[in-house]
């Protein structure tokens, strides 16, 4: 009875639930658990039947299930309903910084104490006609269909479907159970562009200071960065954004320096699920000292001067800090200038 976004979700939730044990019986009362996940687009599939119902056959006909279907909040209430967790249970919206801005909140509620443990990601289904209507007329869409990240022939982005859920709790709870811990969110920057609702702000100073603040809380230096998985859309504006946000943060040379490149290449832009789909891909990044390489990347362009990984994966060398994992940030930018970093360590 649910739009696919919500089945997207519920896919990944229980990927989750395994691989952190948390199953038949989690570690923490249910009321302690919550879900927070973040949608952009949400239910535009059932949006589109329904109104060719309306208009074909009538409003009688209209499914009762269509209101639940449509609401962007039906997946994280999904997830608390499969699952019996009673804890704080929301939708965010924060355009293709959605799924990171999850994350953001979950993360913040264990801090704070009210939650012990929450699942937190993002989830969109957006190809309906409606919605690649409304992108294409934009001017975001790559009509070339490929999708080329800080290459100097890039044309836009390439439209992706999918989910991401993670487990998210204390790591001295999740150590002391047994728990196979993945990695650890370090550090979060958040900030505005306060610019304009669709365009970046062109010299990079909103998202400079989420990476700043990020590694800032994280207490990681420039330097001592081991891989930066881009916000990368493929869009000329947006490329050259984030260089110039990656070179405020960083300094130059370590902007050209540390290796980048973006989950979109491979996958496209999966919009609402887009920050939780390659805060996973960032990790294991990281666990397998790996960057893995920015694709359709040939022609490099020189107001995008960074170390984008070329020509297959980079290893990213055997450096480890006191016996710890390696570093690196995971960046969404969405539209109406919502930065979000995640400063994420593997385990």
């Amino acid at each position: 009875i649910t739009d696919r976004f919500t089945q997207l979700t519920v896919v990944a939730a229980d990927e989750a639930v395994a691989q952190s044990g948390w199953g038949a019986k989690p570690p923490f009362e249910a009321d302690d658990i919550g879900a927070v996940i973040g949608v952009t687009v949400g239910g535009v599939l059932t949006v589109e039947a329904q109104y060719q119902v309306l208009q074909e056959r009538g409003p009688r006909q209209v499914s009762p299930l269509s209101l639940p279907r449509i609401m962007p909040s039906s997946a994280s209430a999904t997830l608390a309903i499969r699952y019996g967790f009673g804890g704080a249970t929301y939708q965010v919206g924060s355009a293709c910084a959605s799924a990171a801005t999850a994350i953001v909140s979950a993360v913040r509620a264990i801090q704070a104490g009210d939650a012990k443990a929450c699942l937190a990601g993002g989830a969109d289904a957006p190809f309906s006609r409606l919605s690649r209507a409304c992108f294409n007329a934009t001017g975001v869409v790559s009509p070339s269909g490929v999708s080329r990240p800080f290459d100097a022939r890039r044309d836009g982005f390439v439209m992706g479907e999918g989910a991401a859920v993670l487990a998210l709790e204390d790591e001295r709870n999740a150590r002391q159970r047994g728990a196979q811990v993945v990695g650890e969110v370090l550090g979060i920057g958040s900030s505005s562009d306060h610019s304009h609702l669709v365009a970046p702000e062109p010299g990079g100073r909103g998202a400079g200071r989420a990476i700043a603040r990020a590694l800032a809380e994280a207490g990681i230096e420039p330097g001592e960065l081991d891989y930066v998985n881009a916000q990368g859309t493929a869009t000329v504006a947006s490329d050259v954004a984030e260089t110039r946000a990656l070179e405020l943060a960083l300094g130059e040379d370590v902007a050209r320096r540390v290796p980048v490149s973006s989950t979109k290449s491979a996958i496209g832009h999966l919009m609402g699920a887009a920050g939780a789909v390659e805060a996973v891909a960032t990790l294991m990044a990281l666990r397998a000292r790996t960057a893995p390489p920015n694709l359709g990347y040939g022609e490099p362009d020189p107001d995008c001067e960074l170390a984008c990984v070329t020509n297959g994966a980079r290893p990213l060398g055997e450096r480890t800090r006191n016996g710890r994992g390696a570093v690196g940030i995971s960046n969404s930018f969405g539209f109406g200038g919502h930065n979000v970093v995640l400063c994420l360590r593997a385990s």
